[in-house]
């Protein structure tokens, strides 16, 4: 088997921003409703990126991304976002980075507040929309309306903001395909160059899943989820989107670099509490506490777990992250005896010696990935 290297000079930096008004009924992120932390959280995270920052810029010199997730990034003032993104910029080269994006909720736009996070470098956005179906959108806890996801996309596009990307949820409960096909077709109508979209998981812990068990809802039936997203994918492509990984569209040139360098095995820092950070061999994560995180970035006793990958697990997780994309994994890389008869069911096609999962290959991953490593 030819030996894969890992190990990439260029990076990113991920930083966890845990702050929410509610709490979606679907999400496990770690979060917090405590908003009058956002001041010591902002300090503890450039005291994090000052600790952490000597160490990993002399290993991985070239910082082409930063990603501010969550939780809402959106609901960071100016004033925060300007300090901590300061931070960063003060110590790196800036001339590598190539994108810096914010995720943000509708409810949070005005014309103003985009053009301070461009005036920060912020040139990407990845607008949490979800659906366009007021009922579906109250159900699922989200803040924000049909009309008010649709205006922050034009406020974003009046600002100057081009590198759009939004995000859509199917397998919803009491979602049907009429209900999909229309939230598919007013995405299109927004005309941004990357949609995201993803199917309900029922995690633990969450409200939705407390729902399903209690007997209040049920699960959308697997073949319509399966008919959701085949739409979804006959639809994007038709109208000249690429679908590049498992749950990602683009435009041509439009993929989410960040977001790339996850499924290319790109080493990434993770600043915040809850952040999982990987340097091509380890991985590790830090606390989802903020108080606890606030206190040990002050007192600079910041303690992650880690992991250090085996051979075994690398090579399982490039197959696995590769298999994701469009651009799939070597044909050397995995068990060749597996692979004619995952062609023979359609699971998989060979291309320039690279072996791509098809669409209904999407629809079995798991087994794909299996049968492969």
């Amino acid at each position: 088997m030819q030996k894969i290297l890992y190990f990439c000079t260029m990076a990113g930096i991920y930083i966890h921003i845990p702050f929410c008004k509610t709490r979606c009924r679907y999400c496990d992120f770690y979060s917090t409703t405590q908003l009058h932390q956002q001041d010591a959280y902002t300090q503890a995270l450039i005291q994090e990126w000052h600790l952490r920052c000597p160490q990993w810029l002399a290993s991985h010199p070239h910082i082409h991304t930063i990603y501010l997730g969550g939780g809402t990034p959106s609901l960071l003032s100016t004033a925060n976002l300007q300090a901590l993104l300061t931070a960063i910029y003060a110590d790196i080269d800036t001339s590598h980075l190539r994108e810096v994006t914010l995720e943000a909720n509708p409810g949070d736009f005005t014309l103003e507040k985009v053009q301070s996070w461009q005036a920060l470098g912020i040139d990407r956005l990845s607008i949490g929309i979800q659906s366009f179906n007021d009922k579906t959108l109250e159900f699922i806890g989200r803040r924000h309306n049909s009309a008010m996801a649709k205006q922050a996309v034009e406020i974003a596009q009046q600002a100057g903001i081009t590198n759009i990307s939004i995000d859509l949820m199917y397998a919803l409960p009491h979602q049907t395909m009429a209900d999909w096909q229309s939230d598919v077709a007013q995405a299109l109508q927004l005309g941004v160059p990357h949609i995201s979209s993803y199917g309900l998981i029922y995690e633990d812990g969450t409200r939705l899943t407390q729902l399903l068990e209690n007997g209040q809802i049920q699960a959308v039936d697997e073949e319509l989820e399966m008919q959701m997203y085949d739409y979804l994918i006959a639809q994007l492509t038709a109208h000249g989107y690429e679908h590049y990984e498992v749950s990602n569209f683009a435009l041509p040139g439009m993929y989410s670099q960040h977001n790339s360098s996850y499924w290319n095995d790109t080493p990434y820092l993770g600043l915040g509490a809850g952040a999982h950070s990987y340097d091509g061999t380890k991985r590790w994560w830090n606390v989802c506490d903020i108080d606890l995180f606030i206190e040990q970035a002050a007192s600079q006793t910041l303690s992650p777990e880690q992991e250090e990958l085996t051979p075994q697990q690398r090579h399982f997780e490039h197959v696995m992250l590769g298999l994701r994309t469009n651009k799939g994994v070597p044909l050397i890389s995995v068990n060749s005896h597996q692979v004619q008869r995952l062609l023979e069911d359609g699971l998989v096609t060979i291309d320039s010696n690279r072996v791509i999962a098809t669409t209904k290959g999407f629809h079995l991953l798991n087994r794909v990935i299996e049968e492969l490593v």
